[in-house]
């Protein structure tokens, strides 16, 4: 038995059991980490020596019956960009290199309820900010797959260490597509949830008023396990929204008998690619077969919305980079005259150029006299953009779309076309503008062996809808058991 390709809740069946203890768990994902962290290149700071100590905590405290929850022991990856305390986060950035988190992130409070074993931090694009995990100040991940292509991004750390077995589930955060991309690159599931369900408090801020964290995990159960542990209001958080808690687990029934799928024709249009069309069209087969009902529509948002994310993203991000100028917790340069030039130069040296890229971007949209012609125009392309989905939702349980127009590129095929890497995004960012619940899963394979992914986008807390339709559809293709990393050099 290999340990880590077991699932979440196939090892809780085995420590339920009394097959495996946490610290054997434990130990095979420290193991694996050994193994194949110097190819996949996931952390940011790992954690092994404190993962193992821990679990021979928690499995001591276990046996002492001091501690019951199912999830205890269960070992867990972290992106880089949400807080945790008295260890490092940095964003991946130059910026926070030796930031050390005095706190940690409302998420980080109820993984470290649950009992849960934190292996490290993973990697990511600089401030959460591109599409491939290249923007890294520290290393660029590879896609577990093939060695020579991009995980994704911003969360490719997250994605990459799920779909090499180094960690069995990691948190992500999602502005634009950051979980759903890489979860596509790397054939495992990437659910974003609804803005306002999980808090983001502790998550350091690129665009606010998009950014949400949410789960990357091998199957669609695991998905809805970690979303019933970071659920739930926070008043620490005055985006969270206060409703009812949910089991999500009671919401996989393996079956979409009667359920109402609409395709947007616009999403497969041109730029998409043919096999990653052929993919979502057996997909959708697959759906009609199971009895659901599937029927296509016109969802004529796409060109706007990524438009008018990068508008809004950039905007925000001017607006909340401006804390880290060299005077508190950040990189400071060394030589400098006055109070100016430790601003200038501490900001120069320490933020990559994607991220200057868009804090430019994002203070010109902004700064008086174009204000109105771009930030307040792309707020009511937003507005257009909530009521189309609004009107797709009144005939329709769930939207299906390709989560990306292509597989995974190569590394460093995009790097230097900053536009063509935006476009990466087409198909994810309307969700986000939206403030809506979507969720990536594997379809198949192209010719190259690399996985393709399909995106099911839900209304509003409508979490329950698209994680049945996802279990549903992956209990009939099981595309874990057809399909592995290889691992290609």
């Amino acid at each position: 038995m290999n340990i880590t390709e077991l699932t979440v809740h196939e090892l809780q069946e085995k420590l339920k059991n009394k097959e495996l203890t946490i610290k054997e768990i434990t130990k095979a994902y420290t193991d694996r980490m050994d193994e194949k962290e110097k190819d996949v290149q996931a952390f940011v700071t790992v954690l092994k020596d404190e993962a193992n100590k821990k679990a021979e905590e928690i499995q001591s405290k276990i046996d002492n019956g001091e501690i019951k929850g199912e999830l205890a022991g269960i070992p867990i990856g972290i992106k880089d960009n949400i807080c945790t305390k008295g260890i490092k986060t940095t964003c991946s950035s130059k910026m926070l290199e030796n930031f050390v988190s005095p706190y940690d992130a409302t998420v980080m409070e109820k993984i470290n309820n649950e009992n849960m074993i934190d292996l490290g931090k993973l990697n990511m694009d600089e401030f959460a900010m591109g599409s491939s995990t290249e923007h890294s100040y520290f290393k660029k991940t590879k896609n577990p797959w093939n060695l020579n292509k991009v995980p994704g991004g911003s969360s490719g750390g997250s994605a990459a260490a799920v779909a090499s077995n180094m960690v069995p589930w990691a948190l992500g955060s999602d502005t634009g597509g950051s979980i759903r991309l890489p979860a596509s690159f790397c054939g495992v599931v990437g659910l974003k949830p609804t803005y306002g369900l999980v808090s983001r408090y502790g998550l350091i801020a690129y665009a606010s008023s998009l950014d949400q964290i949410g789960t990357i995990t091998k199957d669609v159960k695991d998905a809805a396990m970690l979303l019933n542990v970071i659920a739930g209001h926070d008043e620490k958080d005055t985006t969270s929204i206060n409703k009812e808690k949910v089991d999500y687990l009671k919401a996989l029934k393996n079956d979409v008998k009667g359920l109402k799928i609409g395709v947007p024709k616009e999403f497969f249009g041109e730029g998409i690619n043919q096999e990653v069309k052929q993919a979502l069209q057996q997909a959708i087969e697959t759906y009609k077969e199971l009895g659901a009902k599937v029927e296509e529509f016109s969802l004529d948002i796409a060109k706007y919305s990524l438009a008018s994310y990068y508008i809004i993203a950039c905007a925000e991000a001017s607006s909340n980079l401006g804390r880290f100028d060299g005077i508190r917790y950040t990189y400071r340069t060394k030589e400098f005259k006055n109070l100016k030039e430790i601003y200038k130069k501490s900001r120069s040296e320490g933020f990559g150029p994607e991220v200057k890229r868009r804090i430019i971007l994002g203070t010109y949209v902004l700064s008086s006299g174009y204000y109105d012609a771009y930030y307040k125009k792309a707020q009511q392309v937003r507005t257009l953009v909530m009521k189309e989905f609004n009107k797709g939702f009144e005939k329709y349980d769930v939207i299906l779309t390709p989560t990306s127009p292509t597989v995974a590129f190569d590394i460093g095929s995009k790097s230097s076309n900053p536009l063509e890497m935006y476009l990466a995004d087409i198909c994810t960012v309307s969700v986000n503008i939206a403030g809506l619940p979507g969720i990536s899963i594997p379809c198949g394979v192209d010719k190259s062996g690399m996985p393709i992914g399909m995106q099911l986008i839900g209304n509003k807390f409508c979490e329950e809808t698209i994680l049945n339709a996802a279990y549903t559809f992956e209990q009939k293709i099981k595309f874990r058991e057809k399909y592995k990393p290889e691992f290609k050099k």
